[in-house]
């Protein structure tokens, strides 16, 4: 049994240390400082995406991030982006908007549809091109971390049932390691990104990793550390013990009640 068969087997984060985590994949990742001194944020290229190299990869700081037909490019940026859960504040005029809805917010019940819709093209105000990196080997990869319990997705649902946004990522310990969302109805990547917050905030998730900062991210909270100041907090982060967020494991949501200290019950 390898290593990442080992630690699926174990399903006990806890007993998982950063060593372990880093020494999954077949790949040495360089150290991000030493290669990359002036900050550049791409840091390594090559390898393969398979879930050992990319969950190696994660723990050391480094995410995938290139085009398709291009050699896979691993970055580590400087500065990093990141948001607290416990800092996160709604505006006032997203709780209006949640109070009134009828809508529901759900973990991991369609993260096939959720990766497919972040794929697509966009026609807001994101940078121009941001959709061409989640490719076919893209969804591939991340399909399968889903599938071994590592990626996850938030869903929104309008009151008809029709999927109209969502995020997903990866979680590992204390950290989740945010990679896209998207909205078909306005506001609903909001809600879903305040739904992340709020399991992340009740499952003793300390950091969410947004990467690169942009308006959009900026806007909803977040704020950037030194890349130096991030990776030392990273081997503490991915070692802690959370709560496991399975298929099946949260019940749905009343985005009604993304105020309330109550969210995002566990099912019995």
């Amino acid at each position: 049994m390898n290593s990442f068969s080992q630690y699926n087997a174990n399903n006990n984060e806890q007993l998982i240390t950063p060593e372990t985590l880093k020494s999954l994949g077949r790949y040495d990742f360089p150290d991000p400082i030493s290669i990359d001194p002036d900050g550049v944020g791409i840091v390594a290229m090559g390898g393969d995406l398979a879930p050992e190299t990319l969950i190696s990869a994660y723990a050391q700081g480094l995410f995938p991030w290139f085009n398709e037909d291009e050699p896979i490019a691993w970055w580590c940026p400087e500065p990093r982006c990141v948001i607290v859960p416990t800092n996160y504040q709604p505006s006032k005029s997203l709780r209006k908007q949640a109070s009134r809805a009828r809508w529901q917010v759900t973990l991991n019940q369609a993260f096939d549809d959720v990766i497919h819709a972040c794929s697509l093209p966009r026609s807001d105000d994101l940078p121009e091109g941001e959709h061409t990196w989640i490719h076919d080997e893209m969804i591939e990869a991340y399909t399968k971390l889903h599938a071994h319990g590592f990626a996850h997705s938030i869903e929104v649902w309008d009151d008809a049932g029709t999927l109209i946004g969502g995020l997903y990522g990866l979680k590992i310990g204390n950290i989740y390691f945010g990679e896209s969302m998207f909205h078909r109805a306005s506001n609903a990547s909001k809600l879903a990104f305040w739904g992340l917050m709020r399991l992340c905030e009740q499952s003793n998730v300390a950091l969410v990793d947004c990467q690169l900062p942009n308006e959009h991210l900026m806007s909803l909270g977040a704020t950037t550390l030194p890349r130096a100041e991030f990776l030392s907090q990273l081997d503490t982060l991915i070692a802690t013990h959370s709560v496991k967020w399975q298929k099946n494991s949260h019940k749905s949501l009343s985005v009604s009640l993304l105020d309330s200290k109550e969210s995002w019950q566990l099912n019995s």
